[in-house]
């Protein structure tokens, strides 16, 4: 397994690493995504760690908790073997207090402290805020978040559906201050959801955020299992939770489909390993999260490494997924030559 450092930060992560929004399943939407338990969640674990993956992503709210309760049985006594990474901010099932959401200083050593109990550890490698609270100052949330790595409760902190100034904002606030820097930036980016290419990661060359993908088959549409066509499989959580993700036009997702076809084809890997290692060779990728509901998906993802796509082919997928981006950055294409996109943009030849 290949490691990378977490953006400009010390901190190395293999860039595969396993997210357990699939363990519990304690309410609806989360049972669409999966409910492993923790005799299942532990086997998972063990096919991780035999590939090299040791980075584990999970959040307070996933299943109102009972992710973190059930990854923490799961690494039991193999702690250093492992980096956990978790998130708050929004609000668990159950608590509707008026300080249960957000990012202030309350909330989030509250939240912080539950982390840890849930997860039968003393502390978090990577804490993510989950989202942009735009209602707490942003020097209460960093100081917050320096006392935490401070106090040894945390290592690194990084951020999470941040905009770019939310993002650049916060980066100022550490540099004047000397506090915690975002060493990470969790985003969503997949071959049919490029707009992490627009202005965030620009913003995350410049300033050294490591990227950590997440969702990176579109929202489970690039499993090779959605056709032109035909109806949803049965077992697709796109039934319950499509309308919660993002959106496209179904001509766009099979364009996109038919190219990772004729590339699997070419490379005799699957549409799901194509589309995940033309993630991996994206600049500013430190990690890619994958997911899995059992055993055969896992190891199936696990084949998207150890192996690159040929510069042509991801050419191919780099042009089959092309769309023109909003303001100002189809004007800011014009004048490329003054103000280059990180990733070179490929047309389609007529």
């Amino acid at each position: 397994m290949e490691f990378r450092t977490l953006g400009r930060s010390g901190l190395k992560v293999p860039v595969l690493s396993f997210g357990t929004g699939t363990f519990g399943g304690s309410n609806e939407f989360f049972r669409a995504w999966g409910a492993t338990d923790v005799k299942e969640a532990t086997r998972l674990v063990d096919i991780c760690l035999e590939a090299g993956v040791n980075l584990f992503d999970t959040a307070d709210v996933y299943s109102d908790g009972l992710s973190e309760t059930i990854l923490g049985k799961a690494i039991a006594g193999r702690r250093d073997d492992v980096l956990i990474s978790t998130k708050a901010t929004f609000r668990m099932g159950g608590l509707d207090g008026p300080n249960d959401l957000g990012s202030s200083r309350y909330h989030l050593i509250r939240a912080c402290e539950g982390s840890l109990q849930r997860l039968g550890t003393d502390y978090i490698d990577i804490y993510h805020l989950h989202g942009f609270d735009a209602f707490t100052p942003v020097e209460e949330v960093l100081s917050t978040l320096n006392h935490l790595v401070e106090s040894g409760k945390v290592r690194y902190i990084a951020c999470s559906n941040f905009s770019g100034w939310h993002l650049m904002k916060s980066l100022a606030f550490s540099d004047k201050f000397g506090w915690a820097r975002y060493a990470g930036h969790q985003v969503y980016y997949s071959l049919i959801g490029r707009e992490y290419e627009w202005e965030l990661m620009p913003l995350a060359l410049d300033q050294g955020v490591g990227g950590l993908v997440w969702s990176p088959l579109g929202w489970g549409r690039l499993t090779g299992k959605i056709r032109r066509g035909k109806p949803l499989p049965k077992q697709s959580r796109l039934h319950k939770t499509a309308e919660n993700g993002p959106q496209m036009r179904d001509e766009y997702l099979f364009k996109v489909v038919d190219a990772l076809d004729a590339v699997a084809k070419e490379t005799g890997k699957s549409v799901t390993q194509a589309a995940l290692n033309w993630l991996v060779q994206r600049p500013s990728i430190s990690t890619v999260i994958m997911g899995a509901r059992n055993e055969e998906q896992l190891r199936q993802n696990l084949g998207a490494v150890g192996w690159n796509l040929s510069a042509e082919q991801v050419a191919k997928l780099d042009a089959a997924s092309d769309v023109t981006p909003i303001y100002p950055y189809w004007h800011q294409r014009q004048f490329a030559e003054r103000n280059p996109p990180p990733i070179p943009v490929v047309q389609e030849s007529s």
